[in-house]
């Protein structure tokens, strides 16, 4: 990214809000976020146990060959597999239900990829929980992004700098839609906002 991450919102109190998507005061992701913030209190690691979890121990369906679509954040815990957005509703969720910040952002690949940013030490990082088989390389940094796949502009690809509240529509709509069985997502997984 060039320019950092943006908010397309200057309340912080946006990015702490549960819906139907990032349905964070359910009590299975009430109860994980707890244990967490027990063990010490500390934001950030905080943080980086949710990113660990979400990226380690949340299958993505491509990797894992699932037929299973998930949308909803305590659908995706229960289930324990989900797309990239699925993963970050999940994510979102899990930092939220900690008292952090957490948005969504985008990027353009062969698909529409979808990460998150969190808001810790008075800044705006973008992390990326996809899930580090197949090549990818999401690691936790609030200092330098380290996202699943750098983009590459010369393919066609690009970063979308915003952090939106909220998930985009369009991959709610999609994820809402889709109908479980080998490969899914090839069926009309949104190429751009």
């Amino acid at each position: 990214m060039n320019s950092g991450p943006t908010p397309t919102s200057d309340r912080l109190s946006d990015y702490l809000v549960a819906d139907a998507v990032v349905d964070h005061r359910h009590p299975s992701i009430r109860a994980l976020a707890d244990a967490w913030r027990r063990d010490g209190g500390d934001p950030v690691a905080g943080a980086k146990t949710a990113f660990l979890f979400v990226r380690d121990e949340v299958e993505h369906v491509m990797d894992a060959g699932d037929p299973r679509v998930t949308w909803r954040a305590s659908d995706v815990l229960r289930e324990r597999v989900g797309i990239c957005h699925a993963k970050a509703h999940l994510l979102a969720a899990l930092l939220r239900a900690q008292g952090i910040p957490a948005g969504f952002c985008y990027q353009e690949l062969s698909a529409l990829h979808g990460l998150n940013a969190v808001y810790l030490h008075g800044k705006w990082s973008r992390l990326d929980a996809r899930g580090n088989r197949t090549g990818a390389g999401g690691e936790f940094s609030l200092d330098a992004e380290k996202p699943a796949w750098p983009v590459d502009p010369a393919r066609g690809e690009r970063d979308h700098p915003e952090i939106h509240p909220a998930p985009a529509p369009v991959v709610v709509d999609f994820l809402m839609t889709a109908e479980p069985g080998p490969g899914w997502y090839e069926k009309g997984l949104p190429r751009t906002l």
